[in-house]
Parts: C-alpha cells; sequence; structure tokens
C-alpha cells in the first residue's frame, strides 16, 4: 500500500462506496449539529428564566438588602445563594446588599440567624453555603470558621449514639432533630470543608440511616420494616397517625426526604454499593417526577426541585433510569418544566400555602438553585 493510499482510504474505494461513506458522514455531521442546536436551545431558554428570575429578586429586594425577613434570615439566605450559584458577580447590588446583610446577622456565638430566632440552625447553615460561595481571597475566612464552630455545637452529638437524635440537627440548638436541618447541617459541614471521615459526618450518617424505611443493622428503629421501600421520612418522632403516616402504621417515604437523605449519605461517604443508598435509588426510580414532589403532591414543591436537582447532580447522574426502563435527561426535563409555570414577571409562586411556598421570593430562590444544576455539563 503507498502512502496516500495509506492517508486516503476513502479514495481507493469505487465511487458508489465512496459516495455512501461521504453521505453517511454528511450525515451523522449534519444530526450531531442539530442535536448541538437543540441542545443549546434548550439552555437558552433556561437562561432566560434565570435572567427573569434574577430580575424578580433585583425588584423585591428589600432596601435593607433582605428578602421576606419577616419570615427570619432563611430566605435573604436562599436567595443570595441561588444568586451566586448561577453566576451573579460580587459587584452585582442585589447580591452585595443581601451578603451585607447577612453579615449584619452574624451573632456573638457564631451563628448567623436574628437574635433569639426559633431557626437559628437552619438559617446559620444556609448562610455557610452563601459565605462559602463567595469567600474569594479569604474574606469571609474568620466568620465561616465561627459559623462552623456553631453549626457543630449544633449536633445531637453528647449523647450515646443508640439515642435516637444522635447525629442529627433540629431548627435550632436542642430542638428536635429532622432529616431537613440535617441535610443542611451536612450541606454546611462539607461546604466548610469536612471531608467524608469528619466525625460529624459520621454521627449525621447515623441520624440520617434511622430516617430511611429501610429494616438494616443502620436502622433499629420500630419504623424501620413497616413500610420498608427504601425512601426516607422527615423524622422518627413524628407521628405516624397523621398525615405522614401510612396504613402499614409507619412513616410514607416522600420525594423531599428521599433525595435529601440519598444526598447526605454520598456527602457523609457512603459507597454507592452501600444497601442504603441502592435502596434509596431503587425508590427514586419507582417515584421519578419533576410534576410534583412525590408522596405530598404540591405541598413543598420548590425545596423538592431543589432537592431533586442538587442530589441527581451529587450521584452523578447525567441521564437517570426510571423503574420502567425510560432515561431522563432530568436537566432538561426540570428546567423545562421550571420554564413553562414561571410567571411573567419572573418569580415562581406555590398555589399550595404549606411550608410557605405561596411566598414568590422563596419558591422563586428554590428554582433558582434547581435552575443552577440543570446547566449542561
Amino acid at each position: 500500500m503507498n502512502s496516500k493510499q495509506f492517508h486516503n482510504p476513502i479514495g481507493t474505494t469505487s465511487s458508489g462506496v465512496r459516495a455512501a461513506l461521504v453521505a453517511g458522514i454528511l450525515g451523522f455531521l449534519t444530526f450531531s449539529a442539530g442535536a448541538a442546536q437543540a441542545a443549546d436551545a434548550k439552555d437558552a431558554k433556561r437562561q432566560e428564566a434565570v435572567n427573569k428570575a434574577v430580575h424578580f429578586l433585583s425588584l423585591s429586594q428589600a432596601e435593607d438588602g433582605s428578602f421576606s425577613s419577616r419570615a427570619g434570615v432563611g430566605p435573604t439566605g436562599l436567595a443570595v445563594l441561588a444568586l451566586l450559584r448561577n453566576g451573579r458577580p460580587l459587584t452585582d447590588p442585589t447580591l452585595a446588599k443581601g451578603l451585607a446583610f447577612l453579615e449584619k446577622s452574624v451573632q456573638p456565638t457564631g451563628g448567623i440567624h436574628e437574635p433569639n430566632s426559633r431557626i437559628a440552625s437552619y438559617e446559620t447553615c444556609v448562610a455557610v453555603l452563601c459565605f462559602t460561595e463567595a469567600n474569594k481571597g479569604g474574606k469571609y475566612d474568620a466568620l465561616l470558621k465561627k459559623a462552623d464552630a456553631y453549626v457543630r455545637g449544633v449536633q445531637w452529638s453528647e449523647k450515646d449514639s443508640s439515642d435516637f437524635n444522635y447525629g442529627g440537627a433540629g431548627y435550632k440548638p436542642g430542638s428536635r432533630p429532622d432529616l431537613s436541618n440535617t441535610s443542611f447541617l451536612i450541606d454546611a459541614l462539607r461546604a466548610a470543608g469536612a471531608g467524608s471521615d469528619d466525625e460529624a459526618l459520621k454521627r449525621a450518617e447515623v441520624f440520617v440511616s434511622r430516617c430511611q424505611n429501610l429494616e438494616s443493622a443502620h436502622n433499629t428503629t420500630a419504623l424501620a420494616g413497616k413500610v420498608n421501600d427504601g425512601g426516607f421520612y422527615y423524622a422518627i418522632t413524628v407521628d405516624a397517625k397523621g398525615d405522614r403516616g401510612s396504613p402499614e402504621g409507619g412513616l410514607r417515604s416522600y420525594g423531599t426526604m428521599s433525595y435529601s437523605g440519598l444526598r447526605s449519605m454520598l456527602y457523609a461517604g457512603v459507597s454507592k454499593d452501600d444497601p442504603r443508598v441502592k435502596a434509596a435509588i431503587s425508590w427514586i426510580q419507582k417515584n421519578y417526577d419533576v410534576k410534583q414532589n412525590p408522596g405530598m403532591g404540591t405541598a413543598g414543591l420548590f425545596y423538592y426541585y431543589h432537592t431533586f436537582a442538587k442530589s441527581l447532580d451529587a450521584l452523578g447522574a447525567e441521564q437517570f433510569e426510571d423503574a420502567k426502563g425510560v432515561k431522563h435527561d432530568w436537566r432538561s426535563e426540570l428546567a423545562t418544566e421550571l420554564a413553562s409555570s414561571q410567571k411573567a414577571d419572573g418569580s415562581w409562586i406555590n398555589s399550595n400555602r404549606r411550608w410557605f411556598e405561596n411566598d414568590p421570593n422563596l419558591a422563586t430562590s428554590f428554582a433558582l438553585l434547581a435552575l443552577s444544576y440543570c446547566q449542561p455539563k
């Protein structure tokens, strides 16, 4: 074979075969270009939704830099985090004013909340996520060090590990722990630099495991085997006879907590091969949904969207295959759903008033946080 034939194999074939090869290559290139254009168009819609939401927040911010401050520091922390996660520069006026408000909320204890707040732990964990994202050049190093110490002090760690509160966190120091607040604590610890071998994360893993509907050596509570579907519930101490109860006498698994439980285990260093993680993924496969919060309907829908996106991103799933074998481009599906439900003014609002998502600042911040994980990889 001469050098010309080696470097140009198409040139050695018959004209018919050569034409077919060229046509195939052109077809492939055309298909690839079309797919890329479609992907670009979808992301353009996502970015348009983001831009409209950012504009809405800039108009709804109070003069002191807060958002919905009647509900405490939390909504401001979520709004600021959403702006940071969507690439707003620190010089952005809305972002700068929000960070300044949060900084003024730092307490002598290191907590970041209103004085005498009933949700001080939650507010501090959200603020830690904000200041970690904004910590360019070590500006907030001292603040974050004190806040990390405060967060660690919130965790139930003094009692024996057999105590069902062990490893968890509640809305404020000493309050009943729950999975939602514990997941925020795990997020904050991880953002502040805790590795999977960190003792606080290992303690948190114990509590998270006890909020899973899975009978195992990690969960020997009376609720463990009642439902046994691998999903997660809010707290061991919730009344099983209430609206979260199951016909079996246990607590129903639902979307927000199941995604939070999965992410918390991954952040705590639990392997994807661990039966707890496999059971959680199996529950999600059976209950994959971008229209409602599985098990809760429209209640907490935008918080669900945030945990859905953040958890699947933590799982490293570019496509997620449900129990029926359908593969979902979850980033695109969620972004499309959110874009379709956005109001003309750029906000989102939940008609279901539960957990205050009828506040457009709160719902919009959760939606923006979800969209930040929907960027093409």
